[in-house]
């Protein structure tokens, strides 16, 4: 009991000592409990990894193929189930033990509730009662009929008359009786190699099971030689989670850091990219601002410019219409429109007027002077600095969780050393060798007696074989002796020795058949029972069901299992169960439900996450007060950016110059008309005049008009762009402001409930480490560590041996041997009948045909050949001298 108790709670780890040693570090405390319950969703804790616990190779392979034999195991099934086709009585058992836990009397079957239970056990039973009870008549009945036959005969009937009638089917019958006689002596032969088969089975079985029992033993040291690498293994995994924390806690900065950055990133970061696009517009600004300034100074210029080349051509070009040839009558309309359109060669955007932008530039550069981009970047640099805050403010802590870690990753490795488990299967181990060799010392008596079975077993078949070979030889000699011309007092010596032995075969028939129908009526009785009631429940798990009755063994005591190994009766602990976790090679933890004894998931709970660590982790503090988003110059800078006067600039009236075009005219749509009008004159000095003067204005055009189109571009998109960013300007400097302030007062006075959303959710990331080791653990103590297999194995392996080895066998034996005693009967009366064809008569029916008197008279010759005359109405003294009886006169 010792050892059970040993090998049951190895996995335990001392339940009474590490509950209270578990209760003095207490709960953790609802709150850390509750972290789950958040606002968001945690984001995924890495998967860890702990490799595979170290496993158990297991040899035995509990499962039995017969082979060619199992068809006559098939057969011996299908005749039992037609001998006993009723399901398995499991309320019967069940009240039969419960009736009867207090012992079997006789006075307590009288009761009506025990009357009653016989009744239904005589209804279950009675195929085989009925069987049985043939059996036994068999047995009484056969000795009975020997002695009555042997008699008749010594009284010269039932076949003892040596005189044989004449018939004329007389080869019929003989035919007849040979045929069956011969298929009984073959169905006789096939019931002996079925029972010779059985009992070779046996003895070749017996080898087998050696392996079994080898193997299953092989399979119970490595059980208990590996369990305590796999306890080992699981402590030491603590390892991997408690290193993954640290790892964790070391890179407290960039975890808890980068997720409180984030969180706070959502207003902090716009606010600042939002100053920092004012800078860039500060720039652009003063870009555009001297691009007004720039092109204005070259408007101006240029517009003087034109306007005195378009004067100074506009003079030559009336003087050139002044030419007398513009005064001939064909001509003349063409001179005179040419100088209707001289008008049109003039300046149409007078840019002197616009006032400068000379002092919003002054005021920008001064502005500029104030680097806000550096000071936007700065406190870019603030914000991301709080991954370095976090980590140097937490210093301290974490190095007292480390502290933490260490001390509980010693408390469960000193934890599992507590108890001798290894001593403990050591000892185990050691019973099992010598449990193994007080086995295999019983290896040689085993041989012994299963020879001295085997031999009983031939013996018992010697005796059918015996009257076999009577048969056999008495079908050959008196087959190969008969002949037919021989009457039955001259038949030869084969043919009577034939007949001989086939009334010895009849003898010894007589002999046996009582013996061997006892044999195949006890073993029937015995085995059959053991296969229909032990054998077929064991096999579908219907004997579990019987032994995991609540309240079987005692009205008190609910299992009984549980009552046997732990003393607790009242655990929800089966056999049935038990084996069915064992045969899914699951862990004796969890086969045997030891959780309820010891929960190591909550003593790892308990121990690996404990209100001090908890403490510790609650007592997490950030302070980002420290963190500036922007300094006093750049709000300053942002301000006098807003007052720099870019607003009051007249941009209208810059507009309107842009909007009017350089000329008044298309210089080089003028070009072309005049080039026109000259082609319509004749040819001459004024033609090539007009067409000088067009080529003159088309360089005007192209060496002045173009340059000044192209300030005028430059000039109107620096004041759309001027007049874009002044647009409610202050407002958005005002608006960039208060989103700076904003996301400064929440660094400054809401952070902390950032800080403290984040830190649960590093927290709870550092939780769900210990959370995977727990579960790992508890998973490999229900799967992995001390995997129960060889318990099923063994099980599995006494059916084996016990059914399929000896039962079945067993059964075989009997069916083939009760087969045999079967057919004796009907080979008594063969040979019997067969045998009056074979034997040399005493007597004999001679018959003649008298023809004068046209009279049938017979007449009788005895074995010395002497003759005597008579009638049938004659004496019947006179007429069979010889004869142990008259012969009978039926019809031919």
């Amino acid at each position: 009991m010792l050892w059970t108790r040993w090998l049951v709670l190895l996995l335990c780890w001392g339940a009474t000592g590490s509950e209270q040693q578990a209760d003095e570090r207490g709960a953790v405390p609802a709150e850390v409990r509750s972290d789950s319950r958040r606002e968001r969703s945690p984001p995924p804790v890495e998967p860890l990894d702990f490799g595979f616990v170290p496993a158990a190779v297991y040899n035995t392979h509990a499962y039995y193929e017969p082979g060619s034999i199992g068809i006559l195991f098939h057969m011996v099934h299908a005749f039992l189930y037609m001998v006993q086709p009723n399901l398995f009585p499991k309320d019967l058992i069940v009240k039969v033990i419960q009736q009867n836990m207090g012992g079997i009397k006789i006075e307590e079957w009288r009761k009506p509730e025990n009357v009653v239970l016989l009744l239904q056990w005589i209804q279950y039973e009675s195929g085989f009662l009925v069987c049985a009870t043939f059996g036994v008549v068999f047995v009484v009945l056969i000795p009975i009929i020997a002695m009555c036959f042997c008699m008749c005969r010594c009284c010269d009937n039932c076949g003892g008359e040596m005189h044989q009638r004449q018939r004329k089917n007389a080869d019929c019958h003989r035919g007849f009786y040979t045929a069956s006689l011969i298929a009984t002596t073959i169905f006789i032969i096939v019931g002996v190699l079925i029972a010779l088969a059985a009992n070779h089975n046996i003895s070749s079985q017996v080898k087998s099971t050696r392996r079994l029992i080898n193997t299953n033993m092989r399979d119970l040291k490595t059980f208990a030689n590996n369990t305590p690498a796999q306890v080992d293994y699981l402590t030491a995994q603590y390892t991997t989670a408690k290193n993954k924390v640290l790892s964790d806690l070391d890179n407290i900065g960039p975890l808890l850091g980068g997720r409180i950055h984030i969180q706070l990133e959502k207003s902090v970061i716009p606010s600042l990219d939002t100053a920092l696009r004012m800078a860039g517009a500060m720039r652009e600004t003063k870009e555009a601002l001297e691009n007004v300034s720039s092109s204005l100074e070259v408007l101006q210029d240029g517009v003087g410019k034109l306007q005195a080349s378009l004067s100074g051509e506009r003079a030559s070009l009336s003087n050139t219409l002044s030419d007398p040839a513009c005064t001939n009558g064909a001509v003349s309309h063409t001179c005179n429109t040419i100088r209707s359109t001289l008008s049109q060669l003039g300046i149409n955007a007078d840019f002197s007027k616009v006032p400068d932008v000379n002092h919003a530039l002054a005021n920008v550069n001064t502005v500029l002077k104030t680097d806000l981009s550096n000071i936007v970047q700065k406190g870019y640099a603030s914000f991301n600095d709080t991954p370095r805050l976090v980590k140097e403010q937490t210093k301290n802590i974490v190095a007292g969780v480390k502290g933490m870690l260490d001390k509980i990753g010693a408390e469960i490795t000193g934890f599992s050393k507590m108890f001798p488990v290894e001593a403990s299967l050591a000892n185990f181990t050691i019973f099992l060798n010598e449990r193994h060799k007080a086995i295999e010392s019983y290896y040689p008596q085993i041989d012994q007696m299963d020879f001295y079975r085997w031999i009983a077993c031939v013996a018992v078949l010697c005796m059918v074989v015996l009257v076999l070979a009577f048969n056999i030889l008495g079908l050959l000699c008196g087959n190969c002796g008969y002949d037919k011309q021989a009457t039955p007092t001259t038949r030869g010596c084969l043919s009577n020795t034939g007949g001989n032995l086939l009334m010895a075969g009849v003898g010894f028939s007589f002999i046996f058949a009582w013996v061997l129908m006892a044999i195949v009526t006890t073993l029937f009785v015995v085995g059959g029972n053991v296969e229909k009631l032990i054998c077929e429940p064991l096999a579908n798990r219907q004997l579990f069901k019987i032994i995991d009755t609540p309240f079987l063994v005692h009205p008190e005591k609910r299992n009984f299992l549980p009552g046997m190994l732990f003393q607790n009766p009242n655990i929800d602990l089966t056999l049935g169960g038990m084996y069915r976790e064992c045969y899914d090679n699951n862990g004796l933890y969890h086969a045997l439900q030891l959780e309820t004894m010891f929960n190591i998931n909550s003593f790892l709970n308990r121990t690996v996450y404990n209100r001090d660590l908890a403490k510790v982790f609650d007592s997490v503090q950030v302070d980002l007060q420290g963190i500036t988003l922007l300094e006093q110059a750049g709000r300053d800078n942002l301000i006098n950016f807003a007052n720099s006067g870019i607003g009051q600039i007249d941009y209208q009236a810059y507009l309107t110059e842009v909007n009017k075009g350089v000329t008044l005219i298309d210089l080089l749509s003028f070009c072309s008309d005049l080039e026109a009008q000259a082609d319509q004159l004749p040819r001459g000095a004024l033609e090539n005049a007009l067409r000088g003067h067009a080529s003159s204005i088309r360089s005007i055009h192209r060496e002045q008009v173009v340059p000044l189109e192209q300030a005028m571009s430059t000039l109107h998109q620096s004041i759309k762009q001027l007049q874009k960013t002044s647009n409610d300007l202050p407002v958005k400097v005002t608006n960039v402001l208060s989103a700076i302030d904003a996301a400064e007062y929440l660094i400054t006075h809401n952070a902390s409930h950032v800080v403290k959303q984040e830190t649960k959710v590093y927290v709870q990331g550092l939780v769900g480490y210990f959370k995977q080791y727990t579960e790992w653990v508890r998973n490999s103590l229900s799967a992995e560590v001390a995997q129960c297999k060889p318990i099923s194995n063994i099980v599995d392996s006494m059916e084996i041996v016990g059914c399929s080895f000896i039962i079945d066998s067993v059964n075989t034996f009997w069916f083939g041997l009760g087969g045999c005693c079967i057919l004796l009967i009907p080979s008594i009366i063969f040979s019997v009948k067969l045998a009056k064809y074979y034997r040399r008569m005493d007597t004999e029916d001679v018959f003649e045909d008298m023809a004068n008197t046209g009279n049938h008279d017979e007449q009788v010759c005895d074995i010395h050949g002497n003759l005597a005359i008579s009638s049938p109405y004659c004496d019947t003294l006179t007429r069979f001298p010889r004869a142990s009886a008259p012969p009978s006169y039926s019809v031919w």
